[in-house]
């Protein structure tokens, strides 16, 4: 199985998260936008290609979490296609395997009686803006190896996986299964996943609870059935991230595989 690292906020650069993914014999690094110094302008001017292959890694890239591509501020929402079209062409010339997402489900009305999501209300608006992104990201594409991935976090809403069953009509995307996010909700989008599981690409890994909610924890410090979840990514030939967000916990996260048999 391949195993990755995301990026680590105590690695203040590149060099630093490199020496540890060689040091725990990780296959990859998921760079991600969210840090400053993973913007695509800083990225676009390193070598990329070459560093990885240098030292026998490669990466991945995880687009911006606050990424809105149905934004009703057409300079928004264009401004993150843009930025989707631009990621792609980055990976590419990077040899990334693939582009993770994270779904936005936008602002909320707060009535006396309930809550009206905008996305909702304006549904087909919103299912417009996921064709737009689609078209842009599978000219930018071209038909290469890529996998753009949407990722579960909070649990799906509705108009969520209608736009994600939209991006998946084209063969460019997949899914991303976090199950830690999966377990914080009470596996809410389980069934759901598992019933798309012909289109998992790409596994968040460490380990949570549901009550109460944790996630982002070290192989063996939650109640997740890793096991069967890695089970599941092997069947599908899945990358897997070891999303914890220190480095002791990565360590512990290598350890509890090399122990458990899958390293």
């Amino acid at each position: 199985m391949i195993f990755g690292m995301p990026t680590l906020i105590e690695n203040g650069s590149l060099e630093q998260n490199i020496a540890l993914c060689r040091r725990l014999g990780l296959d990859f690094i998921e760079l991600n936008m969210n840090f400053p110094e993973y913007q695509l302008d800083v990225l676009k001017g390193l070598p990329l290609k070459r560093i990885a292959a240098d030292n026998g890694i490669f990466f991945t890239l995880h687009l911006d979490e606050r990424m809105d591509i149905a934004d009703f501020n057409p300079l928004v929402s264009g401004a993150y296609r843009e930025t989707a079209r631009r990621a792609v062409d980055l990976a590419l010339e990077a040899g990334m395997p693939v582009l993770n997402m994270h779904m936005n489900p936008g602002i909320y009305i707060t009535l006396p009686d309930r809550k009206v999501r905008m996305y909702e209300r304006n549904r087909e608006d919103y299912l417009n803006s996921f064709r737009q992104f689609r078209q842009v990201c599978v000219q930018a594409a071209g038909g290469a190896g890529l996998k753009i991935c949407a990722e579960n976090t909070d649990g799906f809403l509705g108009f969520e996986t209608e736009a994600i069953g939209i991006l998946l009509e084209e063969p460019l995307f997949g899914l991303t299964w976090d199950i830690g996010h999966s377990a914080a909700t009470g596996e809410k989008d389980m069934p759901w996943i598992l019933a798309h599981a012909d289109r998992l690409a790409h596994f968040h890994i460490h380990d949570g609870s549901a009550v109460p909610p944790k996630n982002h924890l070290a192989l063996g410090d939650g109640q997740i059935p890793v096991a069967e979840r890695l089970a599941l990514a092997r069947e599908r030939g899945c990358r897997c991230v070891l999303e914890t967000k220190t480095a002791a916990a990565l360590e512990k996260s290598v350890r509890w595989l090399k122990e458990h048999g899958w390293r």
